[in-house]
């Protein structure tokens, strides 16, 4: 009874606000290498520079490797930012396009890089666009002193959940479609919706050397768009749900650390 009152509850306001848009190319476009710079290229990832400020068009970024396609919103704002490479080793193309109107878009530059096998299981401790650890100096500091005398990575997971369900609360935003969460801000706010739970429990667990991937898609505890972790615990990876955890720790009940995974099913992986 109290897990169908909680779905019911939780899927009147875990709403989706990051769902990718489709991207519909026009034909015959021109295309020039884009500025790829590959330093972290040995951590997984891979550092997109771009200039985009003089231009009042959206533009998105597309990584595809075989028929694996992630979409990225870029922010005019920046010069550069970097992604995760998250489908294994092998060869990924790279393509900038801008915004034509609706979902038509052009584009403007496009390379391809490959990705050692050797250096693809380091994506998951990355700093990336969702999940930017390096820019989150309280939530890394706040990490840092959780799980200072904490011996196994497990304590320190359970450490970083237990205060995350604890002090952050669940809230629906008003968001735009290029939404991107920010882990210090959701510290100082205390509130939050899934997405920003799973990005800041991956800050967190990431700045301390514990591999954690952001995860998209469904699951059984709620019926909207939703977002979790994959936790890498005693060489396997485990679920862990902030989100539903926080819910049910408010509503003075207690629910496992790890989740069974017959209960998710994934569409996305950072």
């Amino acid at each position: 009874m109290y897990k169908r009152m909680l779905k019911t509850a939780l899927a009147s306001s875990l709403m989706v606000g990051w769902s990718s848009t489709s991207v519909a190319m026009t034909a015959n476009a021109s295309t020039e290498a884009l500025p790829i710079q590959i330093s972290s290229l040995q951590a997984g990832t891979v550092t997109i520079g771009y200039d985009i400020r003089s231009s009042k068009k959206r533009h998105k970024l597309m990584i595809v490797k075989s028929n694996t396609v992630y979409t990225y919103d870029l922010d005019p704002a920046l010069r550069s930012e970097t992604f995760p490479l998250q489908s294994g080793g092998g060869t990924y193309d790279i393509t900038l396009v801008e915004n034509i109107s609706g979902t038509a878009y052009r584009k403007l530059g496009t390379t391809s890089i490959d990705l050692p096998d050797s250096e693809a299981d380091q994506v998951f401790l990355g700093s990336v666009q969702n999940v930017d650890w390096k820019k989150a100096k309280k939530a890394t500091a706040l990490a840092a002193k959780l799980t200072a005398a904490k011996k196994t990575d497990k304590d320190k997971a359970q450490a970083i959940r237990e205060y995350v369900t604890t002090h952050i609360e669940y809230a629906d935003k008003e968001i735009g479609i290029a939404y991107l969460p920010n882990a210090d801000d959701t510290l100082t706010s205390g509130k939050g919706m899934c997405y920003d739970y799973a990005s800041l429990m991956a800050v967190m667990l990431r700045s301390v050397g514990i591999p954690t991937k952001l995860v998209m898609g469904s699951t059984t505890y709620v019926t909207e768009y939703h977002a979790w972790n994959e936790i890498y615990l005693n060489g396997k990876w485990v679920i862990v749900d902030a989100t539903v955890d926080a819910a049910y720790k408010q509503a003075g009940k207690s629910i496992p650390f790890s989740k069974e995974a017959s209960k998710y099913t994934v569409q996305k992986v950072y």
